[in-house]
Formats: structure tokens, sequence, C-alpha cells
């Protein structure tokens, strides 16, 4: 039987606000536990705007790539230490959309194949996630969807080949849409493909929005034009009309710069990354408007339903009660990956969010002298929690996250935890009482972990970066550290950072926390007030449409 995900369709008539055809492009998608094809923040989002595009009725469907081993499972060597595992995932609820397209890679024909996640299954827009582990193909294009981010310069360009310009024929296969969105710049050889179908780049920019995530120049990807060109990136055009299409005259090809040139408009995910981005990028000729749409997450989703009905109904009795038991859900999770037995009734801070360098996980050891002081303080004791997955090639943060483990084994009210997925997020975010958010600013674009933290009651203790500055107000919905000067040497920013952190930790956090439950609570209900719904993705669902599809671009 012919499924009826062979052509557009949705379960729903779309919401009169949000009848474009819009093609939402990603690398990943966080939508549910047991669909493993994320690695982060990226996907979180992702996951939460397919989510709220399916609860307000948008005419928007989503492409994304089958990952036939994920990211990777987070395990443990002998000695505790992170083990990246890569096992082979089977997802029965993956329906075969009867679609098939064809795409070239090095000059090489390559079939890609759409399953489509139906609406019903999790309640998102429907999703065509493309796989090329099909018979048909010879190994090598076998393996293009292997993995997530492989570590392997071409295959990932062979990757966005797949998303963007596979992505592109799934969606006319489907029926055409009006706009292709690329959430971030994986995609961007989709641009190509659509040039290639219209014939001048105004057609191009008339259908294609870009949402930049990197706030600074170096996280944006370049490549050598000419690999780009062998690798069949550009879909058959000829090198000389890529330069001109693109105002590339040099080697280096960059994606970021591109992509906001071949686009009606761009965004960055918060007020204050659509400010950098645009001090980063309108010194280039020929680029499009930057937005700001700051990113946010799906409240049904993530949010506990009895801590927010108690919040809503001012009952600090039954919040604590609650509070009391999701930690206790927390902290079986911690006794059975490590043997530790936490205490529902001490301050518990989380650290947990992708291990990358500059969000700076082991800012709180620092000092590690200070910290046994600080963890262990007879009367005012706290339990420190880390979380999160480095990229698995990345040694620098493999080895931060063993250092941590191996100061934790020392302390048996510190752990570590491994497989931070949409699963242990959700636990740790509704049993943290303080969510640690440690980034050298800016550069974190949004970050959007202390959002769902928020949701649940737990407190932010934040730099002022990426989405902050548009919640936090210190003492009142969140603790901030003050903004230190980045002109410093890093060295000299971690310090400043470090000794503003542990100042708040030990004269206000912990102190009101155990000595002024009265005022902590107030800071926890006024931090859940201030989240929904200005925080909530139904609200960046909406400005999607609002200020990106329905944009008209002048002629």
């Amino acid at each position: 039987m012919a499924s009826s995900y062979n052509r557009w369709y949705h379960p729903y008539d779309a919401n009169e606000k949000y009848t474009r055809r819009a093609a939402y492009f990603c690398m990943e998608f966080a939508i549910d536990q047991s669909l493993k094809i994320y690695s982060g923040g990226l996907g979180f989002l992702a996951g939460s705007h397919m989510r709220s595009a399916f609860d307000l009725r948008q005419n928007l469907v989503g492409i994304g790539m089958l990952w036939k081993y994920g990211y990777y499972d987070q395990e443990r060597n002998e000695d505790q230490s992170m083990r990246p595992h890569f096992t082979q995932k089977f997802y029965s609820f993956l329906e075969d959309s009867g679609i098939t397209v064809r795409v070239l890679v090095n000059n090489h024909p390559v079939l890609v194949k759409a399953m489509v996640l139906k609406p019903e299954t999790f309640g998102t827009a429907p999703i065509y996630f493309l796989t090329t582990d099909v018979p048909e193909n010879d190994h090598l294009a076998r393996t293009i969807t292997n993995r997530l981010y492989d570590p392997e310069p071409t295959a990932r360009i062979a990757q966005s080949i797949v998303l963007g310009i596979g992505g592109a024929k799934v969606i006319e296969a489907l029926g055409g849409a009006e706009t292709y969105h690329m959430n971030e710049g994986h995609a961007l050889p989709l641009a190509f493909h659509l040039y290639q179908e219209y014939g001048k780049k105004d057609e191009v920019r008339r259908r294609m929005v870009f949402t930049t995530h990197t706030p600074e120049k170096a996280g944006n990807e370049e490549h050598d034009i000419q690999m780009l060109h062998n690798m069949s990136f550009f879909n058959g055009l000829a090198l000389e009309e890529v330069r001109e299409l693109t105002t590339t005259p040099g080697q280096m090809f960059n994606h970021t710069l591109v992509a906001l040139r071949l686009s009606k408009v761009a965004n960055g995910v918060s007020a204050l990354h659509g400010e950098v981005s645009r001090g980063m990028w309108y010194e280039n000729e020929n680029i499009c408007e930057i937005k700001s749409i700051t990113n946010a997450q799906n409240v049904p989703f993530w949010m506990d339903k009895q801590l927010w009905e108690a919040q809503e109904h001012n009952k600090d009795m039954t919040m604590q009660r609650r509070k009391a038991e999701l930690k206790r859900s927390l902290f079986e999770e911690v006794a059975d990956q490590t043997g530790k037995l936490f205490k529902p009734d001490v301050l518990t801070i989380v650290w947990a969010r992708r291990f990358a360098a500059y969000k700076r996980a082991d800012l709180l050891v620092r000092d590690l002298e200070r910290f046994v002081k600080f963890v262990n303080k007879q009367d005012m004791p706290v339990q420190v929690i880390w979380a999160g997955k480095p990229y698995p090639f990345d040694h620098n943060a493999v080895h931060v996250f063993n250092k941590l483990v191996y100061i934790s084994q020392k302390l048996d009210n510190v752990a570590v935890l491994t497989g931070y997925e949409l699963a242990l997020s959700r636990k740790l975010k509704q049993g943290a009482d303080v969510w640690l958010n440690t980034p050298r600013r800016p550069r974190e674009a949004s970050g959007t972990s202390g959002m769902t933290a928020a949701m649940n009651g737990a407190v932010n203790l934040s730099v002022q970066d990426g989405w902050l500055p548009e919640f936090s107000r210190h003492g009142e919905n969140s603790f901030v550290f003050p903004v230190v000067d980045t002109s410093l040497p890093d060295e000299l920013q971690d310090q400043e950072d470090y000794e503003n952190m542990m100042k708040i930790l030990e004269q206000q956090v912990v102190p009101t926390y155990y000595r002024d439950r009265e005022r902590w609570m107030r800071v926890v209900k006024q931090s859940m007030r201030n989240v929904v719904p200005q925080f909530d993705s139904d609200r960046m669902a909406h400005q999607y449409y609002e200020l990106m599809y329905n944009y008209q671009m002048r002629s």
C-alpha cells in the first residue's frame, strides 16, 4: 500500500497563519529518546521546532538524515573514563515513503531513500530522514549516512550533498515547497540545485532562508573551492559560474558567507547573537539582512506538569515536595551509574551540555582545593553533577570529561554521568536546583538548556551570553556573572569569571538556599513565570513564519 507521505501531506488542515509550504533542513533532530540521530543543542532545538510546528498546525516538513550509527553511545572504560561506542540502530516506527532520489557525489551516482516519521508517532511535523544505506549503492556510498559529524572532511561534504540536494529532490517529489529553510549551513548544496532549477540568483534567494548558529568566524566552515567542485558540491555548475554566483574570487569557500549571499533573509538565534552576527558579516558585500529570532524549547515536552501547577497556585510546600521527588528520580540514575547516594535536601548544581572547550565544563574545579571545601561545608553542603557528550574525536574535550570523572571518584557528593541524551537531559533539568552555564562570552549563540531547566524549577547561574540577557534579572529570576572584558586573553577572562562565579555561589546562592528558603522559592517561581511563554518554541515557530518564511524580498 502506498504511503500517504509520498506527497505533501499533513494529518491536519494548516492554520491560516501558516499556509506557506516550508521545508526545514537540519543535520540532526532530537525528537524522542528512542531516535538517536542527534548530538546536542542543534538537535534539541530542531526537535522542539518540529513539535511546535505540529501543535500550531503549520504547513511545514522536516528534512534530516537517518544516521545508521547515530552520533555515538557514550560508554565507560574499566576505570570509568569515557568510551565512544558505535552501534547500528534500527527504528520500527519509521515508514518507507516510497521516495528514492539520485544525487552525484564525486561525479558518482548515489541513491538516497527517504524514510518518514509520521506526525502521530511523536507529535511532530512530518520529517523525512534520508539514507544512502540501500543495496543498490556501492559500499562507499552506503557509508555516507553512517555517522553524524563524521571526522573525515570528504564524508562531511558528501553528507551535505545528500542533505541539501537529496533533500531538495525529496521535497520536489512531494510536490515542492515555497520556502527552503537551512537550519545551519550543512544543507548548502541545496542552493546550487535551486539555481539549476530556476536559472537566476534572485529566484534562489526568493525561496531560501538561513539560520546561523555560530558567533565566531573560526566556527564557520571553509573548504577549498576546487575540492568542493571535484566532489559535486555545486551540482555540476561550472566553477567560474559558482565563483560569480557566490562572489568567491579566492580559493577558500566560506559556507556561512555564501548562505548569507544566497538567502532572502537570515537570522541569529538570540538578540545578542544577531548583533554579533551583523557585526561579523555586514562588512561583506551582497549579503542578506540578518534578523534575530531567539531559540526556544517545547513546553509540553519538557515541563513537569505537577511542578508547574503547584507554581501556578503559589503552593510552595507542594512545589518543594515535587522537586524532592524529581531529585530522587535523578539520584537513582546517579546511584546506578556511580554507586553514590545523593540526598534530596542538599543543594544540587548541574552542569550538563555538549563538552566543547569554550563551554568551560571544568571552570568550577579551576581551584580544586577551594572546590573540595565548597562542596563539603558541614552546615551548607553541595552536590555537583556533570553530564554531556564531547565530540568523540576531540581529544581535549574527552580529556576534560575524564579529568572530571577522576576528580569525582574522590568525592562522595560529586558525580559525572554518561549518556547525555533526551531522557537523561530531562531528569537532570527536573532534578537540578541550580543550572550552571559557563561559556566564554560571546561564543554561546543561544544555548537552550537553561530554558528547560527554568521550566522545571532549576535556577540559572550563568554567564550573560546567548539567550540569558533577554531573560535574566540577577537575584530575581536567576544569578548571573558580571560581564568580563572579552578583549582580555582567555586565561584572564577565565580567572575573572571563576572568581565572580565562586563569589556568587558562596555569598548568594548557597546561603539563600539554606537560610532563606522563602526568597529561594520566589526566585524559582519568578524564573518559571518569566521563561514561559517567551522561551516556548510556539513563539519561535510562529516568528519563523512571520519574519522569515513570509518575508517579501525587495526586488
